[in-house]
């Protein structure tokens, strides 16, 4: 169990290392420049320690896609990015291969 926290701790990580690269403005802004290496460097040495004990294709495809739904989430709400049906349909299927994965039965 401690293994996931820290999975989900490198994937609030990784979505924070996002947002910083969104509010640097292409690296023009020095604080989110340098909060997004810190953020994203955080959250590489989490997973690491999350896949001691978890296979590595389940906890990618964990941390990448939730990653990705909450950065989903998070350009339509905060930074006002459209959203359509395309959007949201390509984002349930990469939620479902995360979920088949992991319902695959692999166990470290």
């Amino acid at each position: 169990m401690q293994y996931w926290i820290i999975l989900a701790g490198a994937i609030v990580l990784e979505v924070c290392g996002t947002v910083s690269m969104k509010f640097s403005e292409g690296f023009s802004r020095l604080l989110p420049s340098v909060l997004m290496f810190i953020f994203y460097g955080a959250s590489f040495a989490a997973l690491a320690i999350a896949l001691k004990k978890i296979d590595v294709s389940v906890a990618y495809a964990i941390w990448s896609g939730l990653g990705t739904a909450l950065i989903f989430a998070i350009g339509i709400f905060f930074f006002k990015e459209s959203v359509s049906a395309l959007k949201v349909l390509s984002l349930l299927l990469i939620l479902t291969g995360v979920v088949g994965l992991k319902l695959s039965g692999a166990g470290h």
